[in-house]
């Protein structure tokens, strides 16, 4: 257990914290920005395009009237990828160490449609051999970056009286039991990173659970 722990101490002490919360977004390209009235696909369409037979590996993201998006992955050694095409999320590989997934997506390009998913959505993941997982959001998070441009900024929660630091941040949206997490950043006062945004997703049975207790 020590040795976990200063394996996960290592990771966030380094790379991992300094690009993730701080630089991600901060230079992006010249790009078309996605149209919110582009018709998507439906389910069954859309993965059989992104499908390739291997059975492991996250190929596809899909929200009924909100998003159908081709996954690719980050190369190897390579934390700080994110794609520059319109229309694709990048996995993030880091979040895969601690059971969850991530995507990343820059918030002029695909990371526009994270800002439309909602609490109670269904999200469909699509992996290479046509397998099918599914979550449902349970909350999405905002933030104010306090120092954009620092890999060390702190972040003010837009909805409560919540202050963290960047450490705090990353344990808050990939720690814990499995889930998913759409990362985007959000603009605001002229500044394409200014904030964070954090789409949180559960196992869809998880969810159906939960109801069943409730009840």
């Amino acid at each position: 257990m020590a040795l976990k722990n200063k394996n996960i101490r290592f990771i966030l002490n380094l790379n991992l914290l300094l690009f993730i919360l701080a630089s991600l977004f901060a230079n992006p390209i010249s790009a078309l920005a996605i149209s919110n009235t582009t018709t998507l696909p439906s389910f069954t369409d859309f993965s059989k395009t992104v499908q390739n037979g291997q059975a492991d590996v996250l190929r596809g993201a899909y929200v009924s009237n909100v998003l159908a998006l081709p996954i690719v992955q980050q190369p190897s050694g390579n934390a700080g990828y994110v794609s520059n095409n319109t229309g694709e999320a990048t996995q993030f590989r880091m979040a895969s160490q601690f059971g969850n997934v991530g995507l990343l997506a820059h918030n002029h390009l695909s990371g526009k449609s994270f800002s439309q998913l909602a609490v109670g959505q269904e999200v469909r993941l699509v992996y290479g051999d046509g397998r099918v997982e599914y979550f449902v959001v349970k909350e999405v998070l905002k933030y104010q970056a306090l120092q954009p441009n620092s890999p060390y900024s702190s972040f003010r929660n837009l909805d409560k009286d919540e202050t963290l630091t960047a450490e705090q941040m990353f344990k808050r949206v990939y720690f814990g039991d499995r889930h998913l997490t759409f990362q985007t950043c959000i603009e605001a006062e002229e500044n394409l990173s200014w904030g964070r945004l954090f789409v949180i997703a559960v196992p869809k049975t998880e969810t159906a659970a939960s109801n069943r207790l409730d009840h």
